[in-house]
């Protein structure tokens, strides 16, 4: 094993960040694409819509095996093969021609997102912190998600009104390439080996496996996924069925990730206080008010605008919190394997999210049965992350809030 020096923790911080920044920013103008794809492909928007629930799930299914080779190896060779991978995927969606590379490059991009993306940042900054600070470095390094999709939807959308959908797929992968040097900033951040000969990776599986607080976590975080996905995916393609301007799907996912930062941010911070369950609960509750508020009141520019900045503070505010309960209860040793279960659930819904959408606007001509899904989703899921049990293990010598 080739031991590499680890760099400061602020350095660690930041460079994850920008990793996220990249990697998240990007993936979320792919709605942006669906309409004119699927127009001059001329293919349903199911094809479209299954490639990237495709992408989604191999993501989530590879991440607790690429997450279990960072926690014992350590981040910086996983986030560099994730890094060219990603960019050989949007070269490959350049190419299409029918939905033969559609498929093709989201696979590539499933793969990439296991190998760069959260449970694997999140472990290395996860281990980097401080106790006290690790609920507010996970805040922050998640942010850096929600700070990529406000730059880089406008960034596509500029691309894509001022090329073509070809050139601009191309042009978001050679940006994808800007990922490989961040690598080394992650670098040689895998568990200590005494901590890893404490508990092995199975005995860490079996006693999560055990702990009903584990399993309401995925099963909660399923309908993050569900929910964060459909609408990435298809509010472009909603909005312009409504007759609205191209522009103003890209500058509400662009609100979105503007008004993330702030909700994210403050989840970390709020997060140090010990009611990470409690603000899970109050989020995915959140979410169903600005659905139903959303289909309630007219389509318009403003609503739309409006819809993206108040959705925005519940985005992705739920990884800081989940992933801070993962280390809360279960240590760091295993943190990115563990956390990358419980997002491997995130993905099946992602999953679910992208391809149902597809599938019933196919059948029905709209979106008002997932609309529908999406709010029910959001009330199970608060009710079920209530009742967690998030007392650290006892065989945490010294247990710190996350």
């Amino acid at each position: 094993m080739i031991h590499v020096k680890k760099l400061p923790f602020m350095a660690v911080l930041i460079c994850g960040s920008l990793v996220l920044t990249m990697l998240m920013g990007l993936r979320q103008s792919m709605g942006l694409f669906l309409k004119p794809m699927t127009i001059e492909l001329e293919i349903g928007r199911e094809v479209f819509a299954l490639g990237l629930a495709i992408s989604n799930l191999l993501w989530g299914a590879v991440g607790p095996f690429a997450g279990m080779l960072a926690d014992k190896y350590g981040t910086g060779r996983s986030v560099l093969i994730g890094g060219a991978l990603y960019a050989l995927g949007f070269w490959a969606l350049s190419e299409a021609q029918d939905g033969t590379l559609i498929y093709v490059g989201n696979v590539l991009q499933g793969f990439a997102m296991a190998g760069a993306g959260f449970s694997i940042i999140l472990g290395a900054v996860g281990r980097a912190a401080p106790p006290e600070k690790r609920s507010w470095a996970l805040g922050i390094v998640s942010a850096g998600g929600s700070f990529g999709q406000f730059a880089f939807v406008p960034y596509a959308s500029w691309f894509l009104s001022t090329y073509d959908w070809h050139f601009a797929l191309f042009a978001l992968g050679l940006t994808a390439l800007t990922i490989l040097p961040l690598a080394r900033g992650v670098a040689g951040y895998a568990a200590p080996p005494a901590a890893r000969g404490a508990q092995s990776a199975g005995e860490a599986l079996r006693e999560a496996m055990g702990h009903s607080g584990f399993w309401l976590l995925t099963i909660g975080f399923f309908v993050c996924g569900f929910q964060v996905v459909f609408v990435a995916v298809h509010l472009p393609a909603y909005i312009a069925d409504k007759g609205l301007e191209a522009w103003s799907a890209a500058w509400a996912l662009a609100l979105v990730g503007l008004f993330n930062i702030v909700g994210t941010y403050t989840a970390g911070v709020m997060g140090t206080k010990g009611v990470k369950k409690k603000l899970l609960a109050g989020i995915y509750l959140g979410r169903s008010l600005v659905f139903i508020v959303f289909l309630l009141v007219p389509v318009s520019e403003y609503t739309v605008l409006a819809f993206g900045a108040a959705l925005g503070l519940f985005w992705l505010s739920t990884v800081p919190l989940t992933s801070g309960l993962v280390a809360q209860i279960f240590g760091t040793t295993w943190m990115s394997m563990l956390y990358g279960i419980v997002f491997f659930s995130h993905q099946i819904g992602s999953f679910l999210g992208a391809w149902l959408g597809g599938i019933f606007f196919d059948i029905y001509g709209n979106y008002d049965a997932v609309w529908g899904l999406c709010v029910a989703l959001g009330f199970v899921a608060a009710a079920l992350h209530w009742p967690i049990k998030d007392a650290p293990m006892a065989r945490l010598s010294a247990p710190a809030r996350a």
